[in-house]
């Protein structure tokens, strides 16, 4: 047979019965998710940062991380959201290496697709129970989605996935913002039309049920650059980019028109540092233009706690094991200097 069939897992919201929000983080969530639509809206003046590493390999470095910053987000609070990333499905362009922590809750273990269900729900929740921080993952498998639903402030819809279907009719149905990423050959229209269809309601397949979308207003752009037919890394963050987005946006009459810029992949060429650059330039346009001002709403960092990235088996806490990132003093640093400027 082409594929083996393992065992039945649990559906969702079994999982959620298992591991349950309390009333206090709930109310907490309401809180957060009221703030972050309210940015997406334009009428909270505050500026989101989803932040994070690569991946989350591991729970208690990332724990480690996100402690940090809560006591960081105590400064920047009146001008800035922090929603961290716990991405816990990691995509592969060749389908090989690390998958992420739905797959792997131990990276060098073999694959338990429970065992990872539980982890990311349990990293999710402690997140938000000891640190009140609801976060974002990105949305590989759109059938995977409610095994979070009731924890995301925020969902991403990677390059790859941006032009599948499947993943355009689900985040019409996702009550959390919805960033959809420019694919990987930078087509924009394409990203317009993702944003199009996650904006609109749908009946469509999922999980076995027939459903009816409401469409998702809170869907937007995130910028993350793109690769040339030479196969070089071209950015899409400058000034005239944004503008351009700002014009297909008035093109396309979509409502709370929106971009959140990725400040690392194919915008730094995959040079980490480039990150603290980029961020700076960005909100150097918003000060310079208005509408820019109110078109970005955020930033997408990736960051850990030690600069750089390394294989799974070297064992560095705190240092990712997929994309390099941003150390954690210059994050810091990072953020402190964007809530001075904005």
């Amino acid at each position: 047979m082409p594929m083996n069939f393992h065992r039945k897992l649990p559906i969702p919201q079994e999982v959620k019965k298992e591991y349950p929000l309390t009333a206090r983080m709930e109310q907490v969530k309401s809180d957060r998710d009221d703030a972050i639509r309210q940015v997406f809206e334009g009428s909270l003046d505050k500026f989101i940062l989803v932040i994070g590493p690569c991946s989350a390999e591991h729970k208690e470095p990332v724990l480690e991380y996100i402690s940090r910053l809560k006591k960081l987000e105590e400064q920047v609070s009146d001008k800035i959201i922090i929603i961290p990333r716990i991405y816990t499905n990691k995509p592969r362009t060749t389908g090989q290496g690390y998958k992420g922590m739905l797959h792997q809750p131990d990276p060098e273990e073999k694959p338990d697709m429970y065992k990872g269900i539980v982890a990311i729900r349990e990293l999710h929740l402690a997140a938000l129970k000891d640190y009140d921080f609801t976060c974002a993952d990105e949305m590989l498998y759109p059938e995977n989605y409610r095994y979070l639903s009731d924890l995301l402030s925020y969902v991403a819809v990677g390059a790859r996935s941006v032009e599948n279907q499947e993943h355009r009719l689900v985040a019409s149905g996702i009550e959390a913002p919805v960033g959809m990423k420019n694919p990987t050959g930078g087509d924009l229209g394409v990203m317009m039309n993702s944003i199009t269809a996650a904006q609109s309601s749908h009946t469509f397949l999922y999980r076995g049920w027939e459903v009816t979308s409401d469409g998702n207003p809170h869907a937007h752009a995130i910028l993350r650059g793109y690769v040339d037919f030479a196969g070089r890394s071209v950015s899409n963050y400058h000034y005239e980019d944004l503008l351009r987005v700002k014009e297909l946006y008035e093109k396309s009459k979509l409502v709370n028109p929106s971009v959140i810029v990725d400040t690392n992949h194919n915008n730094s060429g995959k040079k980490y540092l480039e990150q603290i650059r980029i961020a700076k330039d960005i909100v150097h346009s918003r000060n310079q233009n208005a509408d820019i001002k109110q078109l970005v709403k955020g930033l997408m960092i990736e960051s850990y706690i030690e600069d750089g990235a390394c294989k799974a088996e070297e064992h560095i806490f705190g240092k990712s094991i997929t994309d390099p990132c941003l150390g954690w003093e210059k994050t810091e640093r990072l953020i402190l200097d964007i809530a001075e400027k904005l």
